[in-house]
């Protein structure tokens, strides 16, 4: 799994991530399970700022998880200090991929790619990318073509 080129990652957010006592494993490292749990603060944190989940729930949608792939590169520990970040890979017209990247340290400890699509929330139905994300996608991919 290949991070992208750093100055294109659309809508990227970052967010410091602490570690806590119960994050660590026997072997006295941050234990994989909780790179899940980080990677969701990170998707709530981009629809924070992108694409607010209580906004979808009033139209009727929701974002789904289908898929995670993590590697791993380097072990976190208690006292490391943890910053992720996640951005936009690709927006289909069912399915949006997101990318992530956890340092440790300003080292790079882990990367990860997440897939989903929007469902209804009346039929469970996959629907199509909400048309105003689509749009906040493209104005990002537009601009920095400019540059």
């Amino acid at each position: 799994m290949l991070i992208i080129n750093k100055q294109h990652r659309p809508l990227e957010v970052e967010l410091t991530i602490p570690v806590r006592t119960y994050d660590i494993d026997f072997a006295g490292i941050v234990s994989n399970i909780v790179y899940i749990r980080w990677l969701e603060d990170l998707r709530l944190k981009f629809l924070d700022e992108h694409w607010q989940i209580d906004k979808q729930i009033e139209q009727g949608y929701v974002p789904i998880l289908a898929g995670t792939e993590i590697e791993y590169k380097r072990p976190i520990k208690l006292i490391d200090q943890v910053i992720g970040r996640l951005w936009l890979n690709n927006l289909g017209r069912l399915k949006w991929t997101v990318q992530a990247e956890i340092l440790s340290n300003n080292e790079l400890a882990a990367v990860a790619t997440q897939k989903g699509a929007f469902v209804n929330l009346q039929n469970g139905r996959p629907i199509a990318i909400p048309e105003e994300l689509q749009k906040k996608y493209l104005e990002y991919q537009q601009v920095t073509q400019e540059i």
